[in-house]
């Protein structure tokens, strides 16, 4: 259908059929041209630079943060091993600890008995003066 469309409109006279180029461009276009290319080429050059020294410092970023992870995990493990260590030992001395505070609640007994003893005996006292004066 559209080679039909073709053949059928009619062929204007302004309009130039394809041919090769017989003439070659004039010299100052083939310039231009050159340096248009040329400046072109030099600013994706440019970005390219760019880009790769953006590459360079996320290179250097991850090397270093890296580093800092490794230096975080032995920092961890040592403390993982020092905290294991403290449990082992705080294990270890549970019975005294228990025995500790055994003796405590005794003391505190002892001392409540203590305490009130001495009320008692301050009371006795106390009724001993009262039957004297009589």
């Amino acid at each position: 259908m559209a080679e039909k469309a073709e053949q059928t409109l009619p062929k204007s006279p302004d309009v130039e059929e394809s041919e090769e180029a017989k003439e070659p461009p004039p010299a100052d276009v083939v310039e231009l041209c050159h340096e248009t290319f040329q400046k072109t080429a030099e600013y994706l050059r440019g970005e390219l630079e760019g880009t790769i020294e953006d590459y360079k410092l996320l290179e250097k970023m991850n090397k270093v943060t890296i580093c800092k992870y490794s230096e975080m995990k032995h920092i961890a493990l040592s403390i993982g091993s020092a905290l294991h260590d403290l449990n082992e030992k705080y294990k270890s001395l549970q019975p005294y600890l228990d025995q500790i505070d055994a003796i405590e609640e005794s003391v505190a007994a002892l001392e409540q008995a203590a305490y009130s003893l001495d009320q008692y005996s301050k009371r006795l006292e106390a009724k001993l003066k009262t039957l004297e004066r009589r």
